[in-house]
């Protein structure tokens, strides 16, 4: 049985050619009443919002050893870019320091 497979609660085949049934999954599908539902309003930002990039700037900076070395470890064990981590960083400090600002891109001349 595979992740993708296991806890559905149908039965099928597995790669492998094993057939398995919904009741080895230990789940008990019911009709029962869901009880009050509550719509809870959209907050993800638009397709739009997430193709945005803001205009980025090269800096030359000078980071203690120290720091540097956090990074690069954490950003290892992430699997990203330390250099990402400091500027996502940087502008989530910025964030906190001043009032939100429109998260419409704008239009480049």
């Amino acid at each position: 049985m595979n992740a993708k497979t296991q806890g559905s609660g149908v039965s099928g085949r597995v790669p492998g050619g094993s057939r398995r049934r919904a009741a080895a999954t230990g789940i008990n599908y019911s009709d029962e009443p869901l009880g009050d539902v509550q719509v809870v309003p959209d907050f993800l930002p638009s397709p739009a919002e997430l193709a945005f990039r803001e205009e980025g700037v090269k800096v030359t900076l000078a980071l203690s050893k120290k720091s540097i070395d956090f990074f690069k470890s954490e950003a290892s064990k992430h699997h990203t870019q330390y250099q990402r981590m400091i500027r996502r960083l940087l502008d989530a400090y910025v964030d906190g320091q001043t009032p939100p600002r429109p998260s419409t891109p704008s239009s480049r001349k």
